[in-house]
């Protein structure tokens, strides 16, 4: 067996080991575990989104919660006004979402690092206060929005148990993961690392450089609206509270953790911000200080990620 022949086997193996784990976690854990799990998940989806923007095409994005919140508060308005099932909302919350995303994004996607990034924080809190304030009396303000449906696979059989969801959030983590695979391997993904690694050389090489980057942000935003979707039919309410500038600061860290435009490195980061506050629940005083410290040896030590991409093309 040639050496790329093993090395494809042995990452088979891995992937089907891992699978095998998913598969037999539910009948080895508690619902609360589960849970833990689902929102293990819904970090890795958001993860990923981000990952679209900042780890392939390497822009700024400090206000992504804004982009899942509008996915969370499409899904919430039109379920509990319009009687619209949870799966027929979950395209049109990553519609709603990209398009959000391309109308604030167009006009700003020209400026470059922390100038981007200052606007995306500007973008996320704008979102968050026109949440508090109640627009045309739909967003339901500071209380937010209750009521929301599960989601069913037919009338008589809804998803309502933390196996359900489990398995839920981790069959569209796995979508996305094929999806983004193939991006990656297109002239997409080499057109947004070419961005990434120089802006200027990847213009004279005929690359439409705007297009890519406001791509890019439609396809993150799209993918955190649908992680804002499967959020609000799990918790049944949403409000302006679970969609913070905090949580923007998270996700940009499990970027940072796991290794930009690293898939693999996502998860790690993603394990890192969900399940590090289950570890150390009995530490509750100091979690922060002890994600802090984490985060500074981890900038000193590996800033490139605990597993970084390896970029071949």
């Amino acid at each position: 067996m040639s050496p790329g022949n093993f090395v494809t086997a042995a990452g088979g193996m891995k992937s089907i080991a891992l699978v095998a784990l998913f598969g037999i976690y539910p009948f080895l854990v508690s619902d609360y575990l589960l849970d833990v799990a689902f929102f293990f998940g819904i970090y890795t989806l958001l993860g990923l989104s981000l990952n679209v923007v900042l780890g392939e095409v390497g822009l700024f994005d400090f206000g992504h919660a804004g982009f899942y919140a509008i996915g969370a508060y499409t899904t919430a308005i039109l379920n509990t006004t319009y009687g619209v099932p949870i799966f027929v909302l979950m395209p049109l919350s990553a519609l709603t979402a990209g398009l959000f995303a391309y109308l604030v994004v167009s006009p700003v996607i020209h400026l470059r690092g922390d100038y981007l990034l200052i606007v995306t924080i500007g973008v996320g809190e704008i979102v968050r206060l026109a949440l508090i304030n109640n627009p045309f009396g739909i967003t339901g303000g500071s209380n937010g929005v209750v009521g929301v449906d599960n989601p069913a696979l037919t009338r008589h059989l809804p998803i309502d148990t933390s196996f359900g969801f489990y398995v839920l959030i981790w069959i569209v983590v796995a979508l996305a993961i094929v999806g983004l695979i193939h991006l990656q391997r297109s002239h997409i993904g080499r057109a947004w690392n070419c961005i990434r690694e120089d802006e200027t050389a990847a213009m004279a090489t005929g690359i439409n450089v705007r297009a890519y980057k406001l791509l890019a942000f439609v396809l993150g935003a799209a993918l955190s609206g649908v992680a804002g979707n499967i959020y609000a039919s799990k918790m049944m309410v949403v409000s302006p509270h679970s969609f913070t500038f905090m949580e923007s600061a998270l996700f940009f860290c499990i970027v940072l953790i796991g290794g930009m435009g690293s898939i693999p490195g996502v998860f790690i980061g993603a394990a890192a911000i969900s399940l590090f506050p289950e570890v150390f629940r009995g530490f509750a005083e100091y979690r922060m200080l002890i994600f802090g410290a984490v985060m500074v040896a981890m900038m000193v030590f590996r800033p490139g990620g605990i597993w970084p991409r390896r970029r071949t093309d």
